[in-house]
């Protein structure tokens, strides 16, 4: 039995070609393939399909990565599609599942290529994901500035407006940071929620946060953010008092100065963040006083630095069996996680996690974390973790590179991490390899080339350099003891009539200590 097409039920897929109507059972199907221009004109061009700055790897765990419990306790509160705002089942609420929110995104192509329009656009698909949304469809407008009106224009506002319209999307979310009074004509206009690049970043923050200090962080660059967007509906924000409407004015309670509700709402606001700051500044001491314990006893740190996502965390638990939560999306680890860790030599080191960066990190993220970034800035090394298999490699590097720049960590020596590479093209590994000449190829997931990222550690981290031949009685042995666990490298031993004869490199705090053992002849 053949089926015959159905023709006659919808006139416009009749005049579709099969090219089009293939672009739609790819979208249907939310495969990932290269955005098609269906139906657009030249100053816009649809993009459609899953985001790449999403990994494609089917396995998301290793052995080395843990039990991962905290992503279980993250996943338990679960989105789904196509589930009713209604509970009309007890199950619902059972599983505690979430309706995902079905969002469009916007963008403009102001400068640079194509490419790279539709490369940040897919990074924004993924944020969005993240998030916990649907993203439905998404457009690229060719603009050589945004509008200060509506950012988009008029004319493209309206046409984004009938593309809410026609999916069904209850929420926008545009690939830039809006000023206030774009974003409400915007909204004015598609009349749904609009929202922008650097707010969706924050509420992803707000999801992943755990810590004390890291969720007063979020909060601090959320309000930060709030404050000059502070709005309300109608006149209820420019009231000052209720009451009946006499001659007076507004009644009785109102006469002479007084604050609207916005006013007493950005007072709020300001007396919250002022808190904020001083409970930040109260965690500070105990960050520092670790980080100066570390100095005292002259223990190289390494830094784990990088785009997010580009596997940080699973890097760290190959390198250490640290077990912290791996996540195929943006930010999923936010709080800095410190391992120590040794050299094949027994010199030991510290390792330590940071939170991932992003093109266009909003400035109140930078500001508000700026305690947590301070750990690659004092570091000793920095790997800088970048993944070969996305669209646009180079441009992580310089992102992360602009982030290094504002916490002072550019003169911080780097090894380029090369991770992903059992999943990426070898022309673009080659093609970084020539660019970067200090640099690693690895795979977190298979354990390729991590021989070669240790001894590049071992390499770079500071060594011992005071090299000193002590005498230390047999009666010393904690000393002795004390050689072998300690950063020190020693180079011979030889145990003689009057004690044990030691040639060792030994840090300058260590050579101190030593200086009564040291042997003259």
């Amino acid at each position: 039995m053949t089926s015959q097409p159905n023709t006659g039920s919808d006139p416009a897929a009749q005049d579709m070609s099969p090219e089009e109507i293939q672009a739609v059972i790819d979208r249907i199907l939310a495969k990932d393939v290269p955005a098609r221009n269906v139906k657009a004109t030249d100053g816009e061009k649809a993009v459609l399909g899953r985001a790449q700055a999403i990994s494609r790897q089917e396995d998301e765990h290793t052995s080395y990565d843990g039990d991962q419990q905290d992503l279980d306790e993250r996943r338990a509160l679960r989105r789904v599609a196509g589930l009713s705002t209604e509970l009309e089942d007890v199950t619902e609420v059972e599983y505690r599942q979430l309706r995902l929110e079905r969002v469009v995104l916007a963008g403009l192509w102001s400068e640079g290529t194509l490419a790279d329009a539709e490369n940040s656009l897919r990074e924004l698909a993924a944020l969005a994901e993240t998030a916990g949304s649907e993203v439905l469809d998404g457009l690229v407008q060719r603009r050589a500035k945004p509008d200060p009106g509506t950012f988009l224009g008029s004319g493209k506002a309206q046409e984004l407006k009938e593309i809410v319209m026609a999916t069904g999307a209850d929420t926008v979310v545009v690939d830039a940071e809006l000023a206030p009074s774009q974003r409400r004509s915007l909204e004015d206009i598609v009349k749904v929620k609009v929202i922008d690049r650097t707010a969706l970043i924050l509420d992803i923050f707000a999801q992943h946060a755990k810590s004390r200090e890291g969720k007063a962080q979020v909060e601090l660059a959320q309000l930060e953010y709030l404050l000059p967007r502070l709005r309300g509906w109608g006149e209820s924000m420019s009231r000052q008092a209720g009451g009946q409407v006499g001659g007076a004015g507004a009644g009785m309670g109102s006469r002479g100065p007084g604050e609207t509700k916005i006013e007493l709402d950005r007072r709020r606001i300001r007396t919250r963040m002022a808190k904020l700051r001083r409970e930040i500044a109260a965690m500070k001491p105990a960050r520092e006083t670790k980080r100066a314990n570390r100095r005292r006893n002259s223990v190289p740190s390494v830094a784990i630095a990088g785009y997010t996502n580009a596997g940080k965390s699973s890097l760290l638990n190959r390198l250490t069996d640290a077990g912290v939560l791996v996540e195929n999306a943006l930010f999923a680890t936010l709080d800095p996680t410190v391992r120590k860790a040794e050299t094949s030599d027994g010199l030991g080191y510290t390792l330590a996690d940071t939170v991932g960066f992003v093109r266009s990190l909003p400035t109140q993220l930078v500001e508000a974390f700026r305690s947590t970034l301070e750990e690659v800035a004092d570091s000793d090394l920095i790997l800088h973790v970048v993944d070969v298999s996305h669209p646009d490699p180079e441009g992580q590097i310089a992102a992360v590179r602009k982030v290094f720049s504002e916490v002072d960590a550019r003169n911080v020596p780097e090894i380029i991490v090369l991770n992903k590479a059992d999943a990426a093209d070898p022309f673009v590994v080659e093609r970084l390899k020539q660019r970067e000449p200090r640099h690693v190829v690895v795979s977190a997931r298979t354990g390729q080339g991590i021989a070669e990222l240790l001894k590049a550690i071992s390499d770079g981290i500071p060594r011992p350099s005071v090299k000193l031949e002590l005498l230390i009685p047999y009666d010393r042995g904690d000393l002795i003891s004390k050689l072998h666990e300690t950063d020190a490298e020693i180079l011979s031993l030889d145990h003689g009539e009057h004690g044990t004869r030691v040639v060792v490199m030994v840090r300058e705090g260590l050579a101190a200590e030593l200086e009564p053992f040291v042997s003259n002849d």
